[in-house]
């Protein structure tokens, strides 16, 4: 660089010590806030299920409680993540990515597919809880409610500042 002023300046994607710069990610796959999940959240959808085994959420909640014991309701919005975002804080990542395998819908057209899962839109608090930056969809849940559910997830996301 011959021009003085620019002479502090580094490259992009070097960091200032000359090495390459680099990031930290957490990157999780099928995160699944429904069914169960949804129903001891605090603001749980309708249980209804359209599954052939199992036709209430709550059946995944009295399963879950069978094998671990009881399980609280209207959790705080951080409880799903357990001991995870403590590693998380001190992991300090510089971008948090998930894969969001459920649809975030009020939307009762659900698809018949043999699974169908869904959180409560009111429920994203427990998304923003583990300070995600982005959520992927391309799974095969995201249209179980639907174009109707599909535009009300990305709606809630956006409003979360979830990309």
């Amino acid at each position: 660089m011959n021009d003085p002023l620019l002479a502090d300046e580094t490259p992009s994607g070097v960091a200032p010590s000359g090495e390459p710069a680099s990031i930290k990610l957490f990157l999780s796959g099928d995160v699944m806030t429904g069914r169960g999940v949804d129903q001891i959240l605090q603001h749980p959808s309708d249980p209804q299920l359209h599954e052939s085994w199992m036709d209430s959420a709550q059946g995944y909640v009295r399963l879950a409680e069978r094998e671990n014991g009881p399980i609280p309701r209207k959790v705080a919005w951080d409880y799903i993540w357990g001991d995870a975002l403590a590693d998380l804080q001190a992991a300090r990542p510089d971008a948090r990515i998930v894969n969001l395998e459920t649809s975030i819908t009020r939307s009762d057209d659900w698809q018949p597919k043999g699974i169908n899962y869904r959180m409560n839109p009111a429920n994203v608090p427990c998304l923003t809880a583990a300070s995600l930056d982005c959520c992927g969809l391309a799974n095969n849940h995201v249209l179980d409610w639907g174009e109707a559910g599909l535009l009300e997830t990305l709606a809630a996301l956006e409003e979360a500042a979830v990309r």
